[in-house]
């Protein structure tokens, strides 16, 4: 059940920070419901889930406003267990006919690596809604997929969206190609947080970041090693894909 799977991830959290010797209230999970239907995001609800992360935009958006609705009406699924409202992560691609579809509907992106999507996400960001909470994402090891701002235009870009209104810079997130062992990648995760340290303590920012949005389900052991503040967690919680 997604319950025990939960359950278990968050034992893995734990136990991960224990060895780091960080506080488990320090990492937040992230579960990653993309192509999995409103009945997994209840389920995960239920064990008292609340962030939930969405590659897909448009998919995104369906599931967004049919839990709302679901939520709204009276009925069973509307009990405690389901109390309060989800916090929703944009965390794929986005192109820039889909800005406005990502401000208008989602509480945070992690998947911004452009200064011209940050314009329009700023630019279309609802006024009655609160600042879009926003990581940058860096390409940290040059991986095949080539998303993401190569390391050292980072700071640069940084700076820029730090000054857009009705956004708020949280953080970087990266997606590093899969290592070979445990070492390895707290290696190269370890160089996302050298890059969140340097342009904190350079001091270039109205806001310090606090957000390090780093590991999945085959590396969160070691993403929380070098310091990871959120991890993104899919298949260990909802099952394969």
């Amino acid at each position: 059940m997604i319950v025990d799977k939960l359950q278990a991830v968050q034992a893995r959290i734990v136990a991960a920070c224990a060895t780091a010797g960080r506080d488990p209230a320090d990492v937040r999970l992230l579960a990653v419901s993309k192509t999995f239907g409103l009945d997994a995001v209840l389920a995960a609800m239920s064990g008292g889930q609340r962030a939930f992360g969405e590659n897909y935009i448009q998919e995104g958006v369906e599931k967004i406003l049919a839990l709302r609705e679901q939520l709204a009406a009276p009925s069973p699924l509307s009990d405690s267990s389901h109390a309060g409202t989800a916090e929703w992560h944009c965390i794929g691609p986005i192109q820039s006919n889909k800005t406005r579809l990502v401000a208008e509907h989602f509480d945070w992106v992690q998947s911004v690596d452009r200064l011209k999507i940050a314009q329009r996400l700023s630019e279309q960001r609802p006024a009655h809604l609160p600042p879009l909470q926003l990581c940058l994402q860096v390409n940290i090891d040059g991986g095949v997929t080539k998303a993401g701002v190569p390391p050292q235009e980072l700071q640069a870009l940084a700076v820029a969206v730090a000054r857009l209104p009705r956004l708020r810079l949280r953080g970087l997130m990266s997606i590093p190609e899969p290592a070979p062992d445990f070492v390895a990648a707290c290696a190269v995760h370890q160089r996302t947080r050298d890059l969140f340290d340097q342009i904190n303590q350079a001091g270039v920012l109205p806001q310090a970041m606090d957000t390090l949005s780093m590991g999945m389900t085959a590396d969160l052991e070691a993403a929380i090693h070098a310091g990871s503040t959120m991890v993104r967690v899919g298949t260990a919680i909802f099952g394969g894909r």
